[in-house]
């Protein structure tokens, strides 16, 4: 049985709260789980203590037997010291979108059109002078 330490949320809508649960991997976000090891409210201010609460000597416990954590939950576990902070990579992040990149190579493209008729020769005036 594959066993995740995860978020499952409850409260009313628009006011989040999730208990920390040890569930199956194959069981619903709030479905069945097989203990509850704490609770988090994002609602609170990020330095309240009664923002996350934890049983760390269970949430030990199951990571011991193999349970995995989910990104989240890691995060709260590296903050509360149990486990250690790891490297995280995301390339894509700092990338522009496709709209982005499509106005940026307009914007690049007006700006050499506006470049290379500034630099151009003026060569109306002095053939209309040349001629007369």
């Amino acid at each position: 049985m594959a066993m995740k330490i995860r978020l499952a949320r409850g409260g009313s809508k628009k006011r989040p709260f999730y208990r920390i649960v040890a569930a199956d991997s194959r069981m619903p976000r709030d479905g069945r789980f097989i203990e509850k090891l704490g609770t988090y409210n994002p609602l609170l201010p990020k330095d309240s203590e009664e923002r996350v609460k934890m049983n760390l000597e269970r949430i030990q416990h199951w990571l011991d037997h193999g349970a995995q954590p989910t990104d989240r939950i890691a995060r709260m576990l590296e903050n509360a010291g149990v486990r250690e902070k790891t490297e995280r990579n995301n390339p894509k992040k700092g990338a522009p979108g496709k709209k982005a990149t499509e106005r940026a190579e307009e914007r690049a493209a007006k700006a050499a059109a506006a470049e290379e008729a500034k630099n151009a020769p003026a060569e109306a005036p002095e053939e209309a002078g040349a001629e007369e």
